[in-house]
């Protein structure tokens, strides 16, 4: 049986079109749905385009060392987005842990000579993970998820990456796989960085991220939770613990929905712990 280590939740990207999946809309990909009516994202969008994709990624073995450009070097590089990104910790083996960035700051000619000489993970920190943890990963960090995770990844719409080690692994023809070193180590931010540390909400719900891109919060839904789906932004729950009803849809951990922007009042019914992706700033979620 084939293992599926990555699949992409919600995404207009043309690499991985959503397609919705019943209503009046069944069939329809969700790129051509916004295309039709950019008003569904919201107000406070800064473009017709969703800004985000969400991914799940399950690691059973360390995944390469990578780093995304910012925006101004993914538009002159690739024609893309840059690719600013945040993981929550759905659940983590004993063990289990992340790259995130380098233990101190170091030059590019050294980098770039560790990369050669295989040594580039001495380098690099690494971060014991949990479950419910959170990372924004800034473009510009180098960064792996580690073994033993398994991670819903919301980030910039882009699929671009840059991978800077692979740890020898080969492709299906036995290849070594292609290394991005040239545009990787332009792209990386040398300087020591910590993982950002995101408080509770007023209302006790837990913001994990905020960034110009995206906001995350995590909801944890024991009964019935009341949410507001405004003009300002669309809504997009992924429930990654439990089952929940939302909008009289049945949801599923590893299943989400797309809100349109305007739905108004609507509830979470279950037991559960949901992520909730919005525009940012959402004042009233």
């Amino acid at each position: 049986m084939e293992r599926t280590a990555e699949s992409w939740e919600l995404s207009t990207h043309p690499d991985g079109l959503s397609v919705i999946v019943g209503g009046e809309q069944d069939g329809t990909t969700l790129a051509a749905y916004i295309a039709a009516d950019p008003s569904v994202l919201g107000t406070a969008r800064t473009s017709d385009e969703l800004p985000v994709l969400v991914k799940l990624i399950d690691a059973a073995a360390d995944l390469s060392i990578q780093v995304h450009p910012n925006n101004e070097q993914a538009q002159a590089w690739e024609g893309q987005n840059g690719k600013t990104e945040m993981w929550y910790v759905i659940a983590a083996e004993p063990g289990a842990r992340i790259v995130y960035g380098v233990k101190e700051r170091v030059s590019l000619a050294v980098f770039a000579e560790a990369i050669r000489d295989n040594t580039v993970v001495e380098l690099l920190d690494s971060i014991p993970s949990r479950k419910g943890q959170a990372f924004f990963v800034e473009a510009g960090t180098v960064h792996a998820i580690g073994a033993g995770n398994l991670i819903a990844e919301i980030q910039q719409n882009s699929n671009v990456t840059y991978r800077l080690y692979d740890y020898d692994r080969r492709d299906k023809d036995g290849n070594p796989r292609e290394l991005h070193i040239d545009k990787g180590v332009r792209a990386a931010v040398l300087e020591k960085t910590v993982p950002p540390l995101m408080p509770l909400c007023d209302d006790g719900i837990r913001l994990l991220s905020s960034c110009p891109y995206f906001e995350v919060r995590e909801l944890t839904v024991r009964g019935t939770v009341g949410r507001m789906c405004t003009e300002e932004s669309y809504h997009y729950l992924l429930v990654t613990e439990g089952t929940v009803v939302v909008a009289d849809v049945p949801l599923h951990a590893g299943e989400g929905v797309f809100l349109p922007a305007g739905l108004g009042a609507y509830t979470v019914t279950g037991d559960a712990t949901v992520l909730l992706v919005a525009n940012p700033p959402v004042a009233v979620i």
